[in-house]
């Protein structure tokens, strides 16, 4: 028995050794041939043999031969599962924790039992965002963390303050947004908006809106109510 789990202890020594060694040569290979993609954050195997994962700048996403004579940029579909492998790879590597999400920084819509929770990331100029929120208006039973992310402009900033400094922030937001009632000069300490885009630009937010669900999913863009519904229904 001993025997037995010395060999296989050896076999797993060699088989950590080649990996390793395999993946030193792709970074090796690569760093030398396309040295924009120099700073590489990990190399791994895909399911398909042969074909070896590379990311860099934290959730871009190449494939590789064993060499690295070859690099492929685009996705890899598992035809027997009907799987986008790539696209849940990077769900993966974007996802937020939601319990990481500074709350006190945003401020709260709750309708119905609030029992469903949302976090959004959104400029006050932004006609998607405004596209979103009416479609969101129809979704029962949610929590709905709203981030103030001025980030289209000197205007965007100052609408992001007033709706915040407002004295009823929830209302002031869903006045603008779906009424197209600009909020009231207002002023106060927007510290917390400054932290907002501090934070955006550390999770790579680039764009609004952008929808942080319960169970850490990001959707970068406005989505429908009965997509909404199909976000929430499958957190478990």
């Amino acid at each position: 028995m001993n025997r037995l789990k010395n060999l296989l202890a050896l076999a797993l020594s060699v088989l950590c050794l080649s990996a390793s060694a395999q993946e030193a040569t792709i970074r090796k290979n690569i760093a030398a041939r396309v040295p924009q993609l120099q700073k590489i954050d990990e190399v791994s195997k895909t399911p398909m043999a042969g074909l070896y994962e590379v990311r860099v700048n934290g959730t871009d996403i190449f494939y590789t031969d064993a060499e690295a004579n070859f690099i492929i940029q685009g996705q890899l579909f598992d035809t027997r599962q009907r799987r986008n492998l790539t696209e849940e790879r990077i769900d993966k590597l974007t996802a937020i924790a939601f319990e990481s999400l500074p709350l006190k920084d945003a401020f709260t819509i709750v309708r119905g039992n609030g029992n469903r929770k949302i976090a959004i990331f959104a400029d006050p100029n932004c006609g998607y965002c405004k596209r979103f929120e009416r479609d969101l208006e129809k979704v029962e039973n949610i929590t709905i963390y709203n981030f103030l992310y001025p980030i289209l402009g000197a205007d965007s900033a100052d609408k992001a303050r007033n709706i915040w400094c407002a004295k009823d922030r929830s209302e002031a937001w869903l006045d603008w947004m779906l009424r197209s009632k600009t909020p009231a000069s207002a002023s106060c300490d927007t510290a917390a908006i400054a932290r907002n885009v501090e934070l955006g630009r550390k999770l790579k937010i680039s764009g609004t809106p952008t929808l942080v669900f319960a169970d850490g999913t990001r959707v970068p863009g406005a989505i429908n109510t009965d997509q909404i519904e199909k976000q929430l229904a499958n957190i478990r």
